[in-house]
């Protein structure tokens, strides 16, 4: 027998409510004026009628078409695509991908011996996610600066030195901030053999990792510190879609404010375009617009991200294929 429109339509509602904006079969009862057993039973007809469909994901699983279909379309030497859920959650999602990147570090054979590592709550996760004792002798340095402006601790420091202490390795640390008041106070600290020491460091490492930031006010940069809300708003304004090692970039990887730039400690995005083997995490809708910019402007060539992002990815391609005259 078939649904009556309005009841699908009823239906697709309460499994909107239920499965997407995490109401409680009570609260859906009430707000829709049915009772909840009745809610139940709609739930389980959504089912039946094909309106919901329920995977049962493993929480390592990867989309392997999707994977092939970046690495085709953008030449990456590698892509990592793990599965989101249905409420695709920002902290869910970066969960999901730092685990896929502790993974794919531990499975890495050789071991690298010399990895650089920006900072931010990805790479955070992701180097909680390491079993002790993946590697031997593998060493970590500081890539940009990280020290905090402001009364919030960084966990920069740290992240690293879980890194090396898992790898049965050691730390080189940046000690820096990561954006300085003036550009001449930028070139006496890098001309410092405390900093250049470990900048030059830095550029030997055979595996960079990295989280590009969105433009969001939860900003890593923001929270740490390094610039305010309103800094932000300015950069958006001139076409910045996000940060890669604190530098902001536009759609295609360009640096949008010089000045801003050159105030920026660490290295330069050059050096992740050159580098053996740059690997970006990232996740989230607020980072699809600097994911984009990253794999366009070849500054990773490891892309390890959630579904949605890859499929934003390709379909943007596509539509920009189509445009093209």
């Amino acid at each position: 027998m078939s649904i009556p429109v309005e009841y699908h339509d009823q239906l697709y509602q309460v499994a909107v409510r239920y499965y997407e904006s995490g109401e409680t079969q009570e609260q859906i009862a009430h707000r829709m004026h049915l009772t909840r057993w009745k809610v139940g039973r709609m739930l389980a007809e959504a089912r039946q009628a094909g309106i919901v469909r329920i995977e049962v994901l493993h929480p390592r699983s990867r989309v392997h078409a999707l994977e092939r279909s970046l690495k085709e379309r953008f030449g990456l030497r590698e892509a990592i695509v793990v599965a989101g859920n249905a409420r695709n959650d920002p902290e869910y999602l970066r969960d999901r991908v730092a685990a896929a990147g502790a993974d794919h570090l531990m499975a890495m054979r050789p071991a690298p011996q010399l990895i650089g590592v920006s900072w931010g709550r990805t790479l955070d996760r992701l180097a909680g996610g390491l079993t002790p004792g993946w590697a031997t002798g593998v060493n970590v340095v500081q890539v940009n600066g990280a020290h905090s402006r402001s009364r919030q601790p960084t966990t920069a420091h740290s992240m690293a030195n879980l890194i090396a202490h898992h790898g049965g390795g050691t730390a080189t640390l940046l000690p820096a901030p990561a954006i300085l008041e003036q550009e001449s106070t930028r070139a006496v600290l890098e001309s410092d053999r405390a900093v250049s020491d470990v900048l030059a460091l830095a550029t030997r490492a055979d595996l960079f990792l990295f989280s590009p930031g969105g433009m969001g006010s939860d900003s890593v940069l923001v929270d740490s510190g390094q610039i305010d809300a309103d800094d932000v708003t300015r950069l958006a304004r001139a076409g910045a879609v996000g940060d890669v090692l604190g530098r902001f970039v536009d759609e295609r990887g360009r640096i949008v404010d010089p000045g801003l730039d050159g105030r920026t400690l660490g290295l330069s995005l050059d050096a992740l375009r050159s580098a053996t083997t740059s690997v970006a995490l990232v996740s989230g809708a607020a980072k699809h617009a600097v994911c984009r910019a990253v794999v366009v402007s070849r500054l990773c060539d490891v892309l390890i991200t959630d579904d949605q992002s890859a499929t934003y990815l390709l379909d943007t391609a596509t539509r920009e294929t189509r445009e093209e005259p």
